[in-house]
């Protein structure tokens, strides 16, 4: 029910912005849908229309924030019927836990690149032989290789 709940969210803040600016918020949606999708997928249920009615139940009635998806049946019900709780600081430090991550990857994957970009232009003559003179220089067999 949370990450039902979460996913409406998510896709409400995804319309106040524009641009590339919306694309976390859109990534985030993803993700929180991806849970009770599964449940239906093991379930045997109907994913589409189990999902759109879970979708709708959420976003016309915000007061129905208890609904989710029946492990068992694939059924939509009400957690709190059900007395199913999920405890939301362990949810929202997974989903912290989770946007860290990626940031830090990307933060790694820019300095990579950036590195990259800097040696070719530095070893280049601005004729573009300086990656071919360096990935020369990379398949040479070192002094190891040349002892057998």
């Amino acid at each position: 029910a949370l990450d039902a709940m979460s996913n409406s969210e998510s896709q409400a803040k995804d319309e106040f912005f524009q641009g590339v600016e919306k694309y976390p918020y859109k990534a985030v949606s993803r993700a929180l849908e991806i849970i009770p999708r599964t449940l239906i997928q093991n379930c045997g249920g109907n994913v589409v229309k189990q999902l759109t009615t879970l979708r709708a139940k959420h976003h016309q009635q915000p007061d129905q924030f208890t609904w989710g998806i029946d492990g068992e049946t694939g059924q939509l019900v009400d957690m709190h019927k059900f007395g199913i709780w999920e405890p939301i600081a362990v949810k929202m430090q997974t989903i912290k836990t989770a946007i860290e991550t990626a940031i830090l990857l990307l933060r790694i994957d820019d300095i990579v690149s950036g590195t990259k970009k800097a040696s070719i232009l530095t070893e280049g003559t601005g004729q573009g032989d300086g990656k071919r003179k360096r990935e020369d220089e990379e398949n040479k067999p070192t002094d190891e290789s040349n002892k057998d």
